[in-house]
């Protein structure tokens, strides 16, 4: 059990009471005298994200008020971990708000999360005893996937390189009877990945691409792709120093990979999973990659370097090949792409992209089931045109500047066969502020919704 979750064998855990405003009136209605003008005095209003502790007469707590919007979200009591007194907390009455009692867990466990690694907590989180009809298994996978992504992104790159990257897979693959196979440094060219060793080979941290199996070798195939670029200076098209500053969580695509992968094998789903993440910092160097530079790729395509800041799309289409090649019965991936899809959506946002109806309906249904947004842009065929070269099969930035993130996963298009169902997430994995549940720092976007289409496809 995740350490914010409680038993109360003993009976001792405070009652926690969630109210929406208009359920107030009605629940002081039924309280003696002494308490409804303890919460009058107080000027508790059940408005969303306050409380209200209720003295008992010997001082202790008696119970906790906790207010919740009328259409109460997964965030909801995730403020509440760190703000109630350290102790044990059980959810009494029904949930306001139509709060459901595996996301009311849910919503706790994130809120309890702290990155820890480099400064220590100023406290443990308030305990919640598992509500009654709460899933507790669904809600420690999800917590544990997320918080996998939260870490891995946060980490600073000194010690989140292309190495702890891989090595991070290879303890997943540990924990879970996988396998896990790196192809390293020069072997990537011999091994026919040249585009992801052209844009990691200026670092002096050796390029490689990860490569986690698990499940059943006869089960349907699921491949999951990241983007994992661990640090971008942008390369020879070098960045501002504002625009590297959160370049640390450039491999966020790998790290939701990675999260996915866990909760897929956690909750052993009937699929064969491949984990495909090219691990690469995109550095300065004499031997780096150049503008005008063409590239060679494991499909074939040859790519002229439009900028080398667009180095994502450069790792990811030797995955994506070495991915369609196996003919999967569904692809995502996941990268921290453009700036483009910021733009358009804002940081909460992600954009997706899909080459199959059916399957875009899936996610859509899955991420509003799942309370995790996804926004679907079009992978707009007229557009194309903006990634012609002149001297190579391909371009790898669009022309002209506009429709970023869709010329951007028109290129990826090119190396997923029309037969394979892909989804391609561009995704932020950043929170910007401190939010109840989302501390700054960052953040898992899209992973339940995807772990529900692929749940729901494949079965458990």
């Amino acid at each position: 059990m995740l350490p914010c979750f409680a038993d109360d064998t003993a009976g001792r855990a405070v009652a926690l009471t969630i109210l929406a405003r208009g359920d107030l009136d009605r629940w002081l209605e039924t309280q003696e005298r002494r308490l409804r003008d303890w919460v009058k005095a107080t000027g508790f209003a059940a408005d969303p994200g306050a409380f209200c502790l209720l003295p008992a007469g010997d001082g202790s707590i008696a119970r906790v008020l906790a207010g919740v919007a009328a259409d109460a979200d997964l965030w909801a009591l995730a403020g509440l971990p760190y703000r109630l007194p350290d102790g044990d907390y059980r959810l009494d009455g029904p949930l306001a708000g139509g709060l459901e009692a595996t996301e009311a867990a849910l919503g706790w466990a994130l809120g309890a999360y702290r990155f820890d690694r480099y400064r220590k907590a100023e406290r443990s989180p308030a305990r919640l005893v598992p509500p009654d009809g709460c899933d507790m298994a669904a809600v420690e996978n999800a917590a544990l996937g997320t918080f996998l992504v939260r870490d891995l992104v946060t980490t600073p790159t000194q010690d989140m390189g292309p190495e702890e990257l891989a090595g991070a897979a290879q303890a997943l693959a540990r924990e879970f009877g996988g396998d896990c196979r790196i192809v390293l440094g020069d072997d990537l060219l011999t091994d026919g990945y040249p585009a992801i060793h052209a844009v990691g080979r200026a670092s002096t941290r050796a390029p490689r691409l990860i490569d986690l199996r698990w499940g059943d070798e006869d089960a349907p195939k699921v491949t999951l792709v990241g983007k994992g670029v661990c640090f971008d200076t942008g390369g020879l098209d070098l960045k501002t120093a504002a625009g590297m500053l959160l370049m640390k969580k450039d491999m966020g695509g790998g790290a939701h990979a990675l999260g996915l992968a866990r909760m897929i094998m956690a909750a052993g789903l009937k699929v064969r999973l491949r984990v495909l993440v090219p691990a690469v910092e995109n550095m300065v160097a004499g031997n780096a990659f150049k503008p005008s530079d063409v590239l060679s790729t494991r499909k074939g395509l040859t790519v002229e370097v439009g900028n080398t800041d667009a180095e994502g799309r450069l790792v990811l289409c030797d995955a994506l090949a070495e991915a369609d090649g196996e003919k999967p019965e569904l692809l995502i991936d996941f990268a921290t792409l453009t700036g483009a899809a910021r733009v358009a959506l804002g940081p909460d946002l992600p954009a997706f992209f899909a080459n199959d109806e059916e399957t875009a309906a899936a996610f859509l249904a899955a991420a509003e089931r799942e309370d995790d947004p996804i926004w679907r842009l079009p992978l707009w065929k007229p557009y194309a045109k903006m990634l012609k070269s002149s001297i190579a099969d391909t371009n790898n930035i669009g022309e002209g500047g506009m429709a970023g993130s869709i010329t951007a996963a028109l290129f990826l298009e090119k190396f997923v066969s029309q037969a394979t169902r892909w989804v391609h997430l561009d995704v932020y994995a950043w929170n910007g502020n401190d939010r109840p549940g989302r501390p700054k720092g960052g953040e898992a976007m899209g992973l339940r919704a995807a772990y529900a289409l692929i749940a729901g496809r494949f079965g458990a």
